[in-house]
């Protein structure tokens, strides 16, 4: 049985909730369904607007689906999911808190910070490559080292499911590679299910198992593309036949590229 199954997801926002004057109500999402095994990193991919975020939010109970059904472990999501971890594009970290500090505050919340969340935080980091600055404070960090924290914050609870909202959106090309790489190598470490939204097409091949591509909105899915390259990836692997594919199947999807235009590129 599948780990996560989202069957029939529709989701329309009322002005009430979009806080418009408009009374026209937006339909985010029409008719998703998916489905993802435990252990899978499945990449979600489509255009800006088009109900990726607003889909990850009901998997996360943060907001309700107007009908259809989200199902993870076997369990309908109604409210917020306690064993899920969320990184969303901005680190969001508290300027007042040192490094460590931020990463321990979800077990704070969780009231289980204790001697072994310290360790799992200083773990984490170490993993992350942060180990030397366990003390320092957000500003005194790259962009990069910020969003690393906010992964660490996110991971330090252990949880089964990992949902990422473009974590890596506001980084440079060199960086957001490095970031692509260090996922993977967390991922096969911990062993966590990861939704991960993107707008690239090139990172949504790289790190996932399977890539669902989404339509405009309202957002339905338009094809899946399962990615078969091996493990462990390198950067290399980007200047493959079997990755080209992979991108131009993607563009197809999107409407970047009309099949026609495809083959031709392919010859």
């Amino acid at each position: 049985m599948a780990f996560g199954t989202i069957k029939n997801v529709r989701k329309v926002f009322s002005a009430a909730e979009l806080k418009s004057r408009s009374s026209e109500p937006v339909v985010a999402l029409d008719d998703a369904n998916f489905e993802f095994d435990e252990g899978e990193l499945v990449a979600l991919l489509g255009p800006s607007g088009c109900g990726k975020t607003t889909l990850l939010r009901i998997v996360a109970g943060l907001i309700q689906k107007t009908s259809g059904s989200v199902k993870i472990g076997g369990r309908e999501i109604t409210e917020p999911l306690g064993d899920y971890g969320f990184v969303f594009q901005s680190p969001s970290l508290m300027p007042w808190r040192t490094v460590l500090d931020n990463v321990l505050f979800t077990m704070e919340v969780l009231r289980r910070n204790d001697k072994a969340a310290r360790a799992r935080a200083a773990q984490l980091l170490d993993m992350v490559g942060l180990g030397d600055f366990l003390r320092a404070r957000p500003h005194q960090l790259s962009g990069g080292m910020q969003q690393r924290v906010a992964l660490c914050r996110a991971l330090i609870h252990q949880p089964k499911l990992l949902l990422m909202d473009e974590p890596f959106g506001a980084l440079d090309e060199l960086t957001r590679l490095e970031m692509n790489d260090l996922l993977l190598r967390i991922r096969k470490e911990i062993g966590a299910t990861v939704l991960f939204v993107t707008h690239s097409i090139s990172e949504a091949v790289y790190v996932s198992d399977q890539i669902i591509v989404f339509s405009r909105r309202p957002a339905r899915v338009a094809t899946k593309i399962p990615i078969t390259l091996p493990y462990p990836r390198t950067q290399r692997i980007r200047f493959t036949s079997d990755f080209t594919r992979a991108e131009r199947l993607a563009s197809e999807a999107l409407g970047i590229i009309s099949p026609v235009e495809a083959e031709g590129t392919a010859a």
